[in-house]
């Protein structure tokens, strides 16, 4: 059957099968079109074509399934969803003459009304259906989706009650009741704090109903946890009426005052974080939290998907429907910042998914001054939604009902089909970007329709009255109680002295503590016994499926089993497996993330084994212990992304392992707001913790200004009060004390780790079993070789540079230079370095690096040391890292050896 009607289209052809089918079990089941239909055409014909004649009402028959398909892919562009400004002009129009069919075709009953559920109907009550269901307050995108499921359960899902709110009395009240506090409470601080900044939500306050549906529908459909990133615009509204962060609390932060710890600097309040529970109506509790976030628009993104995932994968056994991410968006921040594109593409993602996002665009059509024509090229800011596929419901604003009949929509869709779901809530702005700026002064216009609208409480009211639903003083009743509650709660915040801030996720960081500074004095005790070492060790190298792997790989397996069982000599690789399968016998989940990890972009790590034939995994730390899993996971070619993905896991799994890793750390600076904003000032600003591993290859091989330098002069530039630690480590038995110690202590610290190329396989680079099995990572490595009293010149470095200088040494057989290597260059081993100058007293003092005079560690040594008389050995000031020529770079490194031992 089919293939004789292909001409008209898959959805046409189908539909003619159906009723085929009808019409052979039952001619009078079929109306006498369809009758005729059927015995007008030659069924004994294979093929028809276009040549052939079709009855005329058949075709209009097809342009009517026609038009509903374009109502379907289309309908959005024809909503009336801005509440301030007409809509752009889209063509074609859904005009039904734009589709072969004219006004004498209005009475016509057509078969194509049972395509939207209406059964067969006159093409009048065709279109008025498609406009109520596609072209009112809720525009939807959907028909790119190629999973028919789906779009199948969205047409239906949108046909049910033609995509209408059917809201019970209760339900509108409640509805109303939430609009009320938003608009109550903005009202509140705008009389009682004129002319602070708290970036209002006044014009979209139907977000507070919708997150409250939302939560409730979560809760119903099994959601216990919600993970939520915002930014400033509506935050206090949100944390108030939403997450139930005390009024008084709120009121308390307008008022700047000191925070009890007089170390903690603290961030403005529309940026901190909060964790709360509450119950739901079906008595369910959930929980939620507000990531703290910088004003880097969308930074937060990745930080709150990695939160997520951490929760997915430790608390809930692998199970993305018990915990929801939201990211509230701003329109003009959705479309303009990169990172959105890469936290959208990490969605389906093995290493990265979290069972879909539900992101909800503040729409207010404006970017600070800057109009929404003139902050992108797409039709939508949600068009970056259509890389994978997700469906969109545009929503107006000031249609409340809409809004949350949208969010029921989109929060069963996310449950069911574990993808991300996009809401364009499209609103305005009251104010400028604060409340103490004039947006008349770039857009006069829409300013002037702004200042005349009603806000949607008003709306809403309105609605509700006329409906016969609530009387005419419940409104002013409702605002009269509400902002008593306030008023009481501002009273109280006077009496609070001092600011506290809320911990974040305290429940995850119980156990804890904030470090001292005696804490840096020395590092634990990070030994593993030589049995516990040895059994880690065979699970590495011997695979069940040894014989199924790569030839080379093979040849790697038997390598570490001779490194062990033989020659006690680890190199850098086979150290690191080892400190990550101790902590995982000892019971603490490892994972490692970023671009070519699983082998190591020096072909290293081999973490991750590959079965020569079908390619499948085999991951031999798995093997150390069956409660907790090692995980590494090549990650998209992405840094400000994952680097904030892996910061969000950290945040949430203090007992884990974490590791970012850098395929060169001269690319980290792509992540540089995750750096600045999060690693480096996050314990300052917000009171969080975090024990992120970064490793960042680095070292000056001659590979050019790309694959030489991770910039370490930047890291320990936004070093103090002991925020991260700074290693450049030089045997390999100190990266695995490195490593371990990360999880070895009371309190969380972000590490920074410098790592090595060259010494990968450098011959010297080798540590024992033995340097594993005692002792602790030592921030400061003594020169043992040499004797004190016949030492001229003291010789601190850090890195590769410490074996060139070795075999020079060794080569020229001087006895008179003492080489020191610091291994910690931040916090400091100031006590260790004094022990050095005091052993070697008066001579002559030399700080070595490779990198040029204006980078490495030397402004950080000039500054923190300035006591101790060094005299600088480097590379000469550059603009650029390092030399694109590699014998100009050898030519330079020599230069700075030389320099060394004249």
């Amino acid at each position: 059957m089919a293939n004789k009607f292909s001409f008209l289209g898959a959805i046409h052809t189908n539909m003619i099968e159906i009723m085929y089918d009808k019409y052979v079990e039952n001619p009078e089941s079929v109306n006498e079109e369809w009758r005729n239909f059927f015995t007008g055409f030659d069924f004994a014909k294979e093929v028809y074509s276009e040549e052939d004649e079709v009855p005329e009402t058949f075709k209009k028959e097809f342009q009517v399934i026609n038009l509903i398909d374009a109502y379907r892919k289309s309908g959005h562009l024809f909503t009336h969803t801005n509440p301030v400004r007409e809509r752009r002009q889209y063509t074609p129009t859904l005009d039904i003459e734009n589709f072969g069919l004219d006004q004498s075709d209005l009475d016509t009953v057509f078969q194509a009304g049972t395509q939207i559920g209406i059964g067969p109907s006159s093409l009048r009550d065709i279109v008025g259906h498609l406009k109520v269901v596609y072209c009112q307050s809720i525009g939807v995108e959907y028909m790119y989706i190629r999973k028919p499921d789906q779009v199948e359960w969205i047409k239906n899902r949108l046909h049910k009650n033609s995509n209408t709110p059917n809201f019970k009395l209760d339900e509108k009240k409640q509805i109303l009741r939430k609009l009320n506090q938003a608009v109550a409470f903005e009202n509140f601080l705008h009389k009682k704090f004129v002319g602070q900044k708290r970036f209002s939500l006044e014009g979209s306050e139907s977000l507070i109903p919708a997150l409250d549906i939302l939560i409730e529908k979560g809760a119903e459909l099994g959601v216990e946890e919600f993970v939520m990133g915002m930014a400033h615009r509506g935050r206090l509204n949100v944390l108030a009426n939403i997450f139930n962060k005390t009024y008084r609390d709120i009121f308390s932060e307008f008022e700047g005052k000191e925070y009890e710890d007089n170390l903690f600097s603290g961030d403005v309040k529309y940026h901190l974080g909060f964790t709360s529970e509450q119950v739901c109506n079906n008595s369910k509790k959930v929980k939620m939290s507000l990531s703290p976030n910088p004003s880097h628009l969308e930074a937060v993104d990745p930080v709150v998907q990695g939160i997520a995932r951490a929760k997915i994968d430790q608390q809930y056994k692998g199970d993305n429907s018990k915990v929801v991410p939201i990211l509230i968006h701003g329109d003009a921040a959705l479309a303009g910042q990169g990172v959105v594109y890469e936290v959208i593409q990490m969605a389906q993602l093995d290493g990265y998914k979290t069972g879909g996002t539900i992101h909800i665009v503040v729409n207010n059509q404006v970017g600070f001054t800057t109009n929404y024509l003139d902050a992108r090229s797409s039709t939508y800011c949600t068009d970056i939604g259509k890389v994978t596929l997700s469906p969109v419901f545009h929503v107006n604003g000031d249609d409340v009902e809409a809004v949350v009949h949208a969010m029921q929509i989109a929060t069963e869709y996310r449950q069911k089909f574990n993808k991300d779901v996009f809401i364009d809530l499209l609103c305005y702005r009251k104010y400028g970007h604060n409340e103490g700026d004039e947006p008349r002064f770039t857009q006069p216009k829409l300013y002037k329709a702004i200042s005349k609208h009603p806000n949607p409480r008003e709306i809403y009211n309105q609605k509700l009255i006329s409906e016969g639903v609530v009387g005419a003083n419940i409104v002013k009743e409702m605002e009269h109680e509400f902002k008593q509650l306030l008023q009481d709660r501002f009273d109280e915040s006077k009496e609070i002295e001092k600011a506290e801030i809320t911990p974040f996720m305290k429940a995850e960081w119980q156990g804890f503590r904030k470090s001292k500074d005696t804490d840096f004095v020395q590092s634990q005790d990070t030994a593993v016994e030589l049995e516990a070492l040895k059994e880690v060790a065979s699970k590495l190298y011997n695979v069940p499926e040894k014989d199924a792997l790569f030839k080379k790989t093979q040849r790697l397996l038997n390598d570490q089993k001779k490194m062990v069982e033989e020659s006690n000599r680890l190199d850098w690789g086979m150290a690191e497996l080892l400190a990550y399968g101790t902590l995982l016998h000892e019971g603490h989940p490892v994972r490692i993330s970023g671009q070519d990890v699983e082998r190591g972009t020096f072909s290293h790590r081999h973490a991750v084994l590959k079965v020569e034939e079908s390619e499948r995994k085999i991951i031999p730390l798995n093997a150390v212990n069956p409660t907790v899993k090692f995980e590494a996971y090549n990650s998209l070619l992405s840094e400000y992304g994952v680097l904030g993905f892996d910061y969000g896991f950290a945040m949430a799994s203090p007992n884990s392992l974490t590791i970012w890793e850098a395929q060169f750390g001269d690319f980290s600076n792509g992540a540089q707001i995750m750096i600045d904003q999060f690693i480096s000032a996050a314990e300052d600003k917000w009171k969080t913790y975090n024990g992120l591993v970064m490793l960042l290859p680095h070292g000056y091989e001659g590979q050019g200004a790309e694959h030489s330098s991770a910039r370490m002069e930047r890291y320990l530039q936004m070093c103090a009060l002991h925020n991260m630690q700074i290693v450049n480590c030089t045997t390999p038995a100190n990266f695995f004390h490195v490593l371990r110690r990360q999880l070895k202590r009371e309190f969380r610290k972000p590490l920074v780790v410098f790592t090595p190329k060259s010494l990968l396989r450098h011959p010297l680079c080798v540590s024992t079993l033995e340097d594993l099995s005692t002792g602790r990572f030592q921030e400061l490595f003594d020169d043992e070789v040499v004797k004190p009293s016949e030492v001229k010149k003291v010789v601190f470095c850090s890195g590769k540079l410490y074996y060139e200088l070795f075999q020079e040494r060794e080569k020229l057989g001087r006895k008179d230079i003492a080489l020191i290597r610091l291994e910690q260059l931040y916090p400091l081993p100031e006590q260790k370095i004094n022990d050095v100058l005091n052993k070697y007293d008066n001579k002559q003092l030399i700080w070595a690096q490779e990198e040029p005079r204006n980078m490495g560690a030397w402004t950080h040594i000039l500054n923190r040391l300035r006591h101790i008389p060094f005299e600088l050995v480097s590379r000469r000031a550059s603009a650029a890292t390092a030399s694109g020529s590699p014998k100009f770079a050898a030519t330079r490194q020599r230069l700075i050896i030389e320099e060394v031992f004249k």
